[in-house]
């Protein structure tokens, strides 16, 4: 196997186990537990599944080594197309993952606050519930930060991949939609929150870009060309 192609799947490997993981806790856990405008229904939620709390608060911080992974795999893979906008790729997931690291405190505030303690025992019940679903919002709308860099370490990942010539520029020039695509949904959520939702909906074909070039690495590879070929070329 040529090492460019082994390099491709190797990165097409460490996204998937990104891709994988990453919905049981943006996703599936919120949807389960939190209860919208409700603190005492979230707090029952939570302390009844507080082992899937915690498994989702893990989930969140192994993310971020995944994607830090990602970004050094990519790196090995695209840097031979231009150093610069390679370095830029990682400089942006390095920013994402410290971004994604702070913001999962919000989540290990709000299960102490729930939990309760010795220490808490000068806040009522009610007040601690409230704090702590503040502390939800809050990490809530840290992903909503943190969807700005999410979007724009995929422009130099979509132009290295339009520019490679070993990877379909379709490819590159749909992460290249798909950096707008969660730039938008990030203002979307700033300034027009009720519609978030629906919009998130409707981005969904712009956002399937990573999904496209998750598979493509991960089955199709590197498709480079023979050193004879492109030699006479």
């Amino acid at each position: 196997m040529h090492p460019t192609d082994k390099a491709a799947r190797i990165a097409g490997a460490v996204y998937l186990s990104m891709i994988l993981t990453a919905p049981f806790s943006l996703i599936y856990v919120p949807g389960k537990l939190i209860v919208r405008g409700n603190a005492a229904a979230t707090a029952d939620n939570l302390l009844t599944h507080e082992t899937m709390f915690r498994l989702s608060i893990l989930g969140d911080l192994v993310g971020q080594v995944i994607f830090i992974c990602l970004a050094i795999a990519l790196y090995r893979l695209l840097n031979s197309v231009n150093k610069i906008w390679a370095g830029t790729m990682v400089a942006f997931v390095l920013v994402s993952a410290a971004i994604g690291f702070l913001n999962t405190l919000n989540n290990i505030a709000a299960l102490i606050l729930f939990q309760g303690g010795d220490f808490l025992a000068v806040i009522d019940k009610p007040q601690r519930d409230a704090l702590a679903m503040l502390f939800v919002r809050l990490h809530s709308h840290g992903h909503f930060i943190n969807e700005i860099f999410w979007g724009l370490w995929l422009f130099p990942f979509g132009l290295l991949v339009f520019q490679s010539g070993f990877l379909p520029r379709i490819l590159g020039v749909w992460l290249m939609i798909n950096c707008f695509g969660w730039l938008a949904l990030s203002i979307m959520a700033l300034f027009f929150p009720t519609y978030y939702d629906a919009a998130f909906r409707m981005a969904q074909p712009v956002l399937f870009g990573e999904l496209a070039i998750m598979l493509w690495l991960l089955i199709k590879g590197a498709k480079v060309r023979p050193a004879a070929a492109a030699t006479a070329s």
